[in-house]
């Protein structure tokens, strides 16, 4: 969950400071950063935790359905409503209710849900009398509510209330010495899981790993290894494959202020290589005789460049040339 990066080890921090009490939390980040396995965690080390967990996808419930959702209904309350149902509200009565995408609750649930948070009463649909609840609530969201509040669409008196701590998840990308951590995680766990004997990840396997944008953040990593496990390594290149985008070259001023162009301008030539090689080789299904064709190089050339580039070759194929390939010639 963590990892070893500083900023996560922060939220562990904090996490622990917060989990014992029973403040509201709000978990920012985007989709796949995992605000829900935070929330969970938050759960169990809380004096609720042997309550229920009580998740609500705001995003993924219709507003003509999330009122009923969330605060229940009465007997007769609308057409089909031919028994009473407790709301989600409701059933996580000394417990943890997870509001999921807080941000697309409509302006009329946003006031009830104040009066849950103010004076832990709420009123089914159809109903006269208030009932009373006593649940831990945190909310996530991968909006910026402060907009949302100055769009006029977020009750600023309900950010106030749900904001008494703050928790900003990462993206991947910002945190890329834990993948190795979590690539290795879960790795174990689809070994398990999927009864299977997958390698592990060798030490360049990890740098192209790392060298990856993860728009879809830990899932998009989740489901990249259980691809791995279930496929093997030549097909889960063909079905998703590596990001082409290299890191940006680190430019070191020396002691004395100068400053190595020629190195610079070298490594800067060698992340074009590898972009170009690596973005023909997903064009040709790493097709590399096919690629060194494209290239104008020979195919000895192009096994050397994917080494220094850290590629990783497609195994299977060509296992003549698996041997140690020289340097090239000029020729080549």
């Amino acid at each position: 969950m963590f990892g070893i990066s500083p900023a996560m080890q922060a939220v562990r921090q904090k996490v622990e400071k917060v989990a014992g009490t029973d403040v509201p939390v709000l978990i920012r980040g985007e989709s796949g950063t995992g605000k829900e396995v935070l929330a969970r965690l938050i759960h169990t080390r809380s004096a609720w935790r042997e309550g229920p967990f009580v998740k609500v996808n705001c995003a993924a419930i219709p507003g003509t359905l999330l009122e009923s959702e969330l605060f229940g209904y009465e007997k007769g309350a609308f057409t089909g409503a031919y028994a009473s149902k407790p709301g989600r509200v409701e059933l996580a009565h000394r417990g943890t209710l997870f509001l999921d995408e807080i941000a697309e609750l409509e302006p009329t649930l946003q006031a009830k849900l104040l009066q849950v948070l103010q004076d832990g009463q709420f009123c089914r649909i159809g109903d006269q009398e208030d009932k009373r609840v006593e649940a831990r609530v945190i909310c996530a969201t991968s909006r910026q509510l402060e907009r949302e509040i100055g769009a006029g669409s977020f009750r600023a008196d309900l950010f106030y209330r749900i904001n008494v701590i703050d928790v900003q998840m990462l993206l991947l990308r910002e945190r890329i010495e834990d993948i190795p951590i979590l690539a290795d995680y879960f790795l174990s766990v689809f070994n398990a899981r999927f009864q299977r004997n997958a390698p592990p990840f060798s030490k360049k396997m990890i740098q192209v790993l790392q060298h990856r944008q993860w728009p879809g953040n830990i899932r998009e990593l989740e489901n990249w290894v259980a691809r791995y496990v279930v496929l093997g390594f030549e097909d889960t290149v063909e079905i998703e494959p590596f990001d082409a985008r290299p890191p940006a070259v680190a430019i070191e001023v020396g002691q004395d202020g100068s400053i190595p162009l020629k190195q610079i301008a070298k490594e800067s030539i060698r992340e074009m290589e590898r972009t170009l090689i690596l973005k023909v080789l997903q064009a040709n299904r790493w097709n590399r005789r096919r690629t060194a064709e494209i290239l104008k190089i020979s195919y000895r050339a192009l096994i050397y460049k994917m080494r220094q580039a850290g590629l990783p070759p497609k195994t299977g194929l060509h296992r003549a040339s698996s041997n140690t390939a020289p340097p090239p010639t000029a020729a080549d």
